[in-house]
């Protein structure tokens, strides 16, 4: 099967972020939060997410890897010109922090692929003030 590539410019990755704070405990510094994730095809070829590899920060630098199979349980294959969802969350011990890593995704024929997830900030509502 002949090579096929895709530019990982053609990979659309864009984050909301939340607060949760029904289940934060900003006295025993736990703050959570989650993020919902798009990731949009926009290239000629379908593209399954393989796994995931996360760096989590929070604002006294303690860092956090997070790597595994999927995303949510899932490995979706997102055909050309559509786009994927999900939810997920992270607890932190300080009120602001920052979550980057990248996804390893494959073609249909199996040729592999990292697309970088740019950094994007995890905060309080009154933190940045």
């Amino acid at each position: 099967m002949p090579s096929l590539q895709i530019n990982t410019d053609e990979i659309t990755v864009s984050i909301a972020t939340n607060y949760l704070e029904k289940h934060s405990e900003p006295e025993n510094s736990r703050f959570a939060f989650s993020y919902t994730v798009t990731i949009e095809n926009n290239s000629a070829h379908a593209a399954q997410l393989i796994s995931r590899h996360w760096i989590i920060t929070d604002a006294n630098n303690a860092i956090q890897e997070v790597k595994g199979m999927g995303v949510i349980g899932e490995q979706p294959r997102i055909p050309p010109g559509e786009s994927y969802t999900y939810s997920s969350g992270s607890i932190l011990e300080t009120q602001a922090g920052t979550m980057e890593g990248s996804y390893q995704m494959q073609t249909d024929n199996g040729e592999g692929f990292d697309v970088p997830i740019p950094t994007f900030m995890l905060t309080t509502p009154r933190s940045l003030h």
